[in-house]
Formats: C-alpha cells, structure tokens, sequence
C-alpha cells in the first residue's frame, strides 16, 4: 500500500487530517478517507482538508472565477467521507498549515483567500490566532421541528445557511444541555434534503456582559456526530440568538463549545452584513500513513 504524508490540526478540538495535493492527483475515494479519520484503525479526525492548488480541480477554479487571487482550495471532506461545502473551524486550520508549511504568507493587516466550494473566504490574523470572513449569510424563516434524545419534547430551530446547512435550537437550561445525548442522530421535521448541523443552545446570564453576548453551544455534525466545536455551528447559533434577543442585541458574541471559546462578529459591507469566525489554530502533529 503507499504511503502519504499527513497533518493533523484541529481548532478549538475540532480536528482534522490535513493532507497536502498541491497539483491534485490524488483521488481520495469516500471510504479512503473514512478509514483517515477513524478514530480506531486510523488517524482519527472529525474531517479531512485537502491542500490543493484552485487551479487543479474544478471546484477551484470555480473558486478562482470568484477571486483570481484565491491560490489554494480547501477540499474539505467529512468524517464518512462525504463532501461538505465549508468549515468555519477548518479553513482557519487550513491558513495556519499554508503559512507553516511555506506554501502562502500572510502579512499583518493582509488577507488569505482561501478557495472552499461555500465561496471563497478572507483569513486574517486576530488575537487568538485566525479571523475567518464566512460572508454573507440567509435564512428562510422557516421553523423546523427538532427530536433529540434526552429531550422530552420536539423544539423548534432556526434554520441558517452559511454556505452550509445548520438549524439552531435555543434550549432551557444547562441541564437540558448537559442531558442531551447527541450520540444519537437529531431528527429534523420536515427533512432537509442534504441534512443539517444542528446547534443546541443556552444564553448565559446575563447574556451581553460588556456589550459582547455570551451563549454555550453544543453540537451535531452532519456526516459525522457531535464534535467538540463546530466554527460555522457557532456563527450560526450567534446569529439565531441575536435574531431571537431583538433589535438591540450586540454585533460581537463569545461562544463557548466543548472545546474552547470562539469569536462572532457581524459586521455590514457593501454587499450586505457579512459574519466574522475568529479563534485558535493548532498543528499538532504530522507522519505518513498507508493508504488502503
């Protein structure tokens, strides 16, 4: 079997093994990278980022149609293997292992396009390490019903799109968080037709302390369970919450996942209001690996 190099990063405990395709000639089947990411018989991770230049695959150059500056393309894969649009998490890994690797540089007060098959995305360096522009985001005003184990009854959710699907559901309590089993699929009445992230939340209180809004967020992830962070889960729980508290909520909001404290920003732009994920990137550590 041959063997390829890896890296394995995570942000704030949502992990990944990074492999790096610059010219893309690798075609990793579904269940390829399945067996990367199992956490038993593999590397383990929560998803796959493939480093590929745009130019080699057609969804990058689509990426390049967007930004012809947008160099690299985050290929991004979940942990069953199959494809996913965008990762608020990922992407930030994604420019930290660039600019380790030498591959792209990223001067202060610069920007990093990173081509994703959600658009293409603007990294920035922030405090805590990587600000990810997601762009702009919709919503249908639809209210979906959610099932979850460990609570009694069905809730309704928010249903957000950035670039991916997501519904948000506001919870009572810390308990009714603590109580939720996500080790068991979340249903979602009516189905969407490509499923969905779903977002458990609890507002803290007070909710805004020194004008930023503070939330605890837990997490099921499409294609692949619940994961200690989700980064476009929390810009969409940000989003619901602040939808739900009203016209005089905040704009920047702190959102604490099982594997850390993430940044949410709105901001408006010429196009309409774009939202900003910021937060950690690690590499923690790379190898080779034989590939089934």
């Amino acid at each position: 079997m041959p063997e390829i190099p890896f890296t394995k990063g995570h942000g704030t405990g949502n992990d990944f093994v990074i492999v790096a395709d610059p010219d893309g000639e690798l075609d990793l089947s579904p269940e390829q990278v399945a067996a990367l990411c199992d956490r038993r018989f593999g590397i383990g991770g929560d998803g796959l980022l493939r480093v590929v230049r745009s130019r080699a695959i057609d969804a990058g150059r689509a990426a390049l149609a967007e930004e012809p500056a947008a160099e690299w393309f985050m290929d991004y894969r979940n942990a069953d293997g199959s494809i996913a649009e965008m990762c608020g998490n990922g992407v930030r890994v994604f420019a930290r292992y660039l600019l380790d690797t030498g591959l792209a540089s990223l001067d202060p007060g610069s920007t990093l396009p990173v081509g994703t098959r959600g658009g293409v995305k603007d990294v920035t360096r922030s405090e805590t390490g990587f600000q990810a522009d997601l762009g702009r985001w919709r919503t249908d005003g639809e209210d979906p019903l959610v099932r979850a184990k460990g609570i009694d009854v069905a809730r309704p959710g928010m249903n957000v799109d950035l670039g991916n699907p997501h519904v948000v559901v506001a919870l009572a309590s810390e308990e009714e968080l603590e109580a939720l089993d996500l080790t068991v699929l979340p249903i979602i009445d009516p189905a969407p037709a490509s499923g969905a992230n779903v977002e458990f939340v609890v507002p803290s209180d007070p909710l805004v302390k020194d004008g930023v809004g503070r939330i605890r967020m837990r997490v099921f992830e499409r294609g692949v369970g619940e994961t200690l962070s989700c980064g476009t889960g929390t810009v969409a729980a940000a989003l619901a919450v602040r939808s739900w508290a009203g016209a005089q909520a905040p704009n920047n909001w702190r959102v604490e996942v099982p594997g850390g404290t993430l940044g949410v920003r709105m901001f408006p732009t010429e196009e309409g209001e774009h939202v900003a994920l910021s937060g950690p990137a690690t590499l923690v550590f790379s190898g080779t690996v034989a590939l089934a």
